[in-house]
């Protein structure tokens, strides 16, 4: 049998081509800005997740590029070998001291802190209990790991309380969930999961990627948001949203926990550390999330007007709570045909379909920045009415 049979009978990206409706790999020859430019053409962005606009935030970048005259392009190792740096030791004491947290670890990617955590967490007499929509990082670290998946029915306190009872006290018990659900742009009910978690002694995980500098009073996250801090055991952030760069973290209060995870999570201890650079553009980011909370205020404004602006036209926007803002379309084919349209039209979007969201249930996925500007906004809806009564979706 050829091992690599099932590539070539992977046609999907070829009818897709052959269709003009392609649009992954798009490239961009700008910074995430309100406005890119694509092959010569400037396109709207309303399809990033740089939510405080802080990736070409001139204190970012340079910031970056003072890091990276000092400490050069990389490490040259892992963190646990030669790869520590002063500068990665002072960020994650920052990170510690912003998150309200005793501890934290910094890890190459955001994937990489959910597969290396779980991964080396959870063991043979544990059980992992998951919001059907976990992001793709969760559901693998629980893979690579010895315990056991259980999955809740999305954002149901009442079924995860009854998969809990189910389990038993004869094993671990740890509660993963999205703080922001990415596709959907709708928030877990941490209040509801907090009391479940207290009554049936599990752990609580929470995946703050996509809330972090974006709920809460001080942007800390959902946790935040809710008040249920204290009763988060363990929680995740990227560098890749609202902190401006590459790399993520985990942060919790028991110095066992983080001790066992900085020695035995495979993500941490066999990939090389974050770049110089990237650990100063966090500080940087850091310290504009705390002295501009208008920023955070303003991608708000936008998000809530963009929402109203997008059901008044006749969309369904799936629940959402955030600036992650999806346009139910249905159809994987119809979805892609609607954003290859929008770009035309001079707005770029990202068309989500099966696996990525159950079948027939394709969305045109659009997410905001504090940076946009109602001219940004109003050019964007008027493409999206446009196309949308084109193609009938309205």
């Amino acid at each position: 049998m050829d091992v690599f049979q099932k590539c070539r009978e992977f046609t999907r990206v070829q009818d897709a081509r052959a269709a003009g409706v392609y649009l992954m790999y798009r490239e961009i020859g700008s910074a995430q800005d309100p406005v890119v430019t694509m092959n010569g053409q400037k396109v709207v962005m309303m399809g990033s997740n740089n939510y405080l606009g802080l990736t070409n935030h001139p204190k970012v970048k340079e910031a970056a590029i003072a890091a990276t005259r000092k400490y050069g392009t990389g490490c040259a190792g892992s963190r646990l070998l030669n790869g520590t740096l002063d500068i990665h030791t002072r960020l994650e004491e920052r990170l510690a001291h912003f998150m309200r947290r005793k501890d934290t670890i910094v890890f190459s990617t955001g994937y990489g802190v959910n597969v290396g955590v779980l991964s080396c967490l959870l063991d043979r007499h544990d059980v992992a209990l998951l919001d059907k929509m976990d992001h793709a990082s969760i559901i693998d670290g629980v893979r690579l790991s010895y315990g056991k998946a259980i999955k809740f029915r999305h954002n149901d306190p009442d079924d995860l309380a009854k998969k809990l009872q189910n389990v038993g006290d004869r094993k671990g018990k740890l509660i993963v969930v999205d703080g922001v659900f990415s596709m959907e742009g709708d928030i877990a009910p941490l209040p509801e999961i907090v009391k479940h978690k207290r009554e049936y002694g599990a752990g609580l995980f929470v995946d703050e990627a996509h809330s972090l500098g974006v709920f809460g009073d001080h942007g800390r996250g959902i946790a935040e948001h809710f008040g249920v801090e204290e009763d988060v055991d363990l929680v995740m952030g990227t560098f890749s949203k609202s902190l401006a760069t590459v790399g993520g973290f985990i942060a919790c209060d028991d110095p066992a926990i983080i001790e066992f995870i900085r020695h035995n999570a495979r993500a941490q201890v066999f990939t090389a550390a974050i770049p110089p650079g990237a650990a100063a553009a966090v500080e940087a980011a850091l310290d504009i999330i705390e002295n501009e909370p208008e920023r955070r205020q303003q991608l708000w404004d936008n998000s809530n007007y963009m929402k109203k602006e997008l059901e008044g036209l006749g969309f369904e926007t799936c629940g959402s709570q955030s600036p992650v803002i999806p346009l139910l379309i249905g159809d994987d084919m119809a979805t892609y045909q609607m954003a290859n349209r929008l770009q035309e039209e001079g707005v770029f979007v990202n068309a989500v379909v099966t696996p990525a969201v159950p079948p027939g249930h394709g969305v045109i996925r659009t997410s905001y920045m504090a940076t946009h500007t109602r001219e940004h906004l109003d050019q964007a809806l008027g493409a999206i009415a446009k196309v949308g009564r084109e193609l009938s979706v309205i």
